[in-house]
């Protein structure tokens, strides 16, 4: 299960999320409590580069707003609304993870991507009906509204490849909760292991480990701009 912890405002929220062994952490450029401007960010996620995935979370920026962006921060992935990436242009060679805040109508997805409500961090669930449809075409990230609490509830209903986390995981807006965030990942791999127990166990097949843990190495998913 690919985990990512988005909204990092501290160094504590950091180190919780290095000691939980997630595999992403996001770092905010757009309208948040949870907002650090690109110098802040790239400070604050020094000691987790090479560790995991440090992701820049944006929607809706202008090209310069990015382009500081990738220049001062370098962030591992790239994380915007998919409708974003038809017009901004983006170095071929970054990871991105687009945002879908609904299920097309038609058309195909992209080969990964993250599937929230309209609104993001605001601690509301999406649609996991509509998640599940996708998750069956593509390798799907579920956020909005996850907690430890309902974690197991969300994997069992959607199977996603991965989850992320922002509000679920705060003692008050925009500061993380060390507890919360390792409660978090403990919940989240339990449910993910029980989840591909029950898969393989109706196909009568061994369990297996998820297939991939970062977006490290990913191609420009299909319908994205190179």
């Amino acid at each position: 299960m690919w985990i990512k912890i988005c909204g990092m405002t501290t160094p504590e929220a950091v180190t919780a999320a290095l000691d939980a062994r997630v595999d992403a952490i996001g770092f905010v450029f757009a309208d948040s409590v949870r907002r650090l401007t690109p110098e802040a960010a790239a400070h604050l996620a020094a000691p987790a580069r090479g560790r995991l995935a440090c992701v820049a979370v944006t929607r809706h920026p202008s090209q310069q707003a990015l382009d500081e962006i990738l220049e001062v921060f370098r962030p591992d992935v790239l994380q915007t609304d998919a409708v974003d990436l038809t017009t901004l242009q983006v170095p071929a060679q970054l990871p991105r993870l687009p945002v879908l805040r609904g299920v097309p109508a038609s058309g195909s997805v992209p080969a990964r991507l993250l599937f929230e409500g309209l609104a993001s961090g605001t601690g509301k669930t999406c649609d996991w009906s509509g998640a599940r449809q996708l998750a069956g075409r593509t390798q799907l990230i579920l956020a909005g509204g996850l907690r430890a609490d309902n974690v197991a509830a969300a994997i069992a209903e959607v199977q996603p490849f991965g989850v992320d986390v922002s509000s679920g995981v705060e003692s008050r807006p925009g500061i993380k909760s060390p507890a919360e965030i390792a409660r978090f990942a403990h919940a989240a791999r339990a449910a993910s292991a029980i989840a591909q127990g029950s898969t393989h166990a109706s196909n009568g097949e061994p369990a297996r480990a998820n297939p991939g843990s970062t977006l490290s190495g990913q191609t420009p998913a299909q319908g994205e701009k190179s």
